[in-house]
């Protein structure tokens, strides 16, 4: 093929994506995406679930979030050079389609989609969890007031959504932030009931820094990596930005530094104004620090915020949910009816078949208050790193044939080209292999197989119906 051949090609699927994607609209400014790429992995993961990482790793936990997020960066530059060589909305499963094959970006486009109708399961978990901080009034309850509300917030346009969001995000991040100063301040000055014991030798001078040991470390990494799911969603919103090519670099760019302060900055903090032996599993250890130090008030305003985090991150996945169904539909790997879309550019449908499915999020929290969240987290987690694989997977293939020059080369190169991704893959493949070693996580393994047996059935039918959908013609 020649180069010629190779930019008429690439211009004509630009333009098919144009035609495909039209409806929406292109709202969501710099700001949006970036507050929205930067709070998009601050969320139940981190505020809630770093409590049971903290008992069973101990300070050890710091470095399994440092290398995991090395990894997430690798994943995240990946996705990057797909989405400057062709930035669509739905963007998992249009690689999918086009560098594995239609089977891959059907069963990506609906375990992606499943991962965030799961995700809002357990992040309306986790509020109603917080809830109890104040009142005690049953988490069913509060699960099913928080899904109408945050569903009434999707029926918003684009743009009013971003903005919620930004502000979402915009708590999430102070309330990090404040909270790394005041350790900060504890460690420096010895103010607080914490003062006079806050030292950074906590680090190390309870047990060791690997007090259960290297392997307990390496168990924790199935919560650590779901507080990292999210960072992709950045991808979904590429056909709704304003400037994708130009926005979306600099959004993936933000990776390395706020995962160096959210994550392991905070942590390393915390851990030094409190010794871990203090945290317990299902308890925020944000809200435990502020309880430590005697600040009643400070654990009061971190609850709210770590409400908010909750609430802002399903939020999120029924933003994602309604879009992964249109571009699902738009391929004819889905219900035609999932195509429409609001005067304001919404998926509506999607979003309220997406929405009605967390309602089991409610029964769950009725039926097991105390392990839904353990059970909903690790199916989470092993769904969505199948978005996580197929990104590394459709890099590797697109750097191939770029540097073969059957396709036009990115803009926005990955470091470290096929082999991070390579490299990547394999990690993902440790992380999978210690969650079959873990009786709490293995429920995500069991599932895995029905849902891959439920996908092939589904789409050997729809193949069988319309051939057109297997077979990789670009949307129309």
């Amino acid at each position: 093929m020649t180069s010629a051949q190779v930019g008429t090609q690439h211009d004509g699927q630009e333009a098919a994506d144009s035609a495909a994607g039209e409806g929406y609209h292109r709202a969501l400014g710099a700001r949006q995406i970036q507050m929205i790429a930067i709070g998009g992995a601050i969320g139940t993961g981190l505020f809630l679930g770093a409590g049971k990482g903290i008992s069973k790793a101990g300070p050890s936990l710091i470095l399994a979030y440092a290398i995991a997020g090395l990894v997430i960066f690798l994943i995240m530059r990946a996705l990057g050079e797909l989405l400057m060589y062709r930035p669509v909305s739905g963007s998992f499963s249009e690689y999918a389609r086009e560098f594995i094959g239609p089977f891959a970006g059907f069963v990506t486009g609906w375990t992606y989609w499943l991962f965030w109708v799961v995700t809002g399961i357990t992040e309306v978990t986790a509020a109603a969890t917080y809830m109890t901080y104040w009142w005690n009034i049953p988490q069913w309850l509060s699960a099913l007031v928080f899904t109408f509300i945050l569903y009434g917030a999707n029926l918003i346009s684009v743009k009013l959504f971003g903005e919620l969001e930004f502000w979402f995000s915009m708590v999430k991040v102070t309330a990090i932030v404040g909270m790394i100063l005041i350790c900060a301040g504890i460690l420096t000055l010895g103010f607080s009931d914490a003062g006079d014991t806050a030292s950074m030798t906590h680090l190390w001078d309870q047990g060791g820094f690997f007090p259960h040991g290297i392997g307990s470390t390496l168990m924790t990494l199935q919560m650590v990596m779901f507080a990292f799911l999210a960072v992709e969603l950045v991808g979904v919103t590429a056909g709704e930005s304003k400037d994708p090519k130009t926005v979306l670099p600099k959004a993936i760019n933000t990776v390395p530094w706020r995962i160096a302060v959210f994550y392991v900055g905070a942590l390393i903090m915390i851990l030094s104004v409190v010794p871990w032996t203090e945290f317990q599993p299902g308890v925020s250890p944000f809200v435990r620090s502020f309880e430590k130090m005697g600040l009643g008030i400070g654990a009061a305003i971190v609850n709210f915020v770590v409400l908010t985090a909750a609430l802002s991150s399903c939020n999120s996945g029924m933003y994602s949910t309604g879009r992964m169904l249109r571009d699902l539909a738009l391929n004819g790997q889905g219900p035609a009816v999932f195509t429409k879309l609001t005067r304001s550019g919404t998926p509506l449908i999607g979003t309220t078949v997406s929405a009605a499915l967390m309602m089991v999020g409610v029964w769950v929290n009725y039926e097991w208050p105390g392990d839904a969240f353990t059970y909903v987290v690790s199916f989470a987690t092993i769904s969505g790193m199948w978005a996580w694989i197929v990104i590394l997977f459709c890099h590797i293939r697109y750097r191939r044939k770029a540097d073969q020059g059957l396709l036009p080369e990115s803009t926005f190169k990955a470091p470290g080209g096929i082999w991070a991704s390579v490299a990547s893959l394999c990690f993902i493949g440790m992380v999978i292999v210690m969650m079959a070693l873990d009786k709490d996580a293995r429920i995500s393994l069991y599932c895995a197989p029905l849902w891959a047996l439920l996908l092939l059935v589904s789409y050997l039918v729809l193949k069988a119906r319309n051939p057109e959908a297997a077979s990789f013609a670009k949307r129309s």
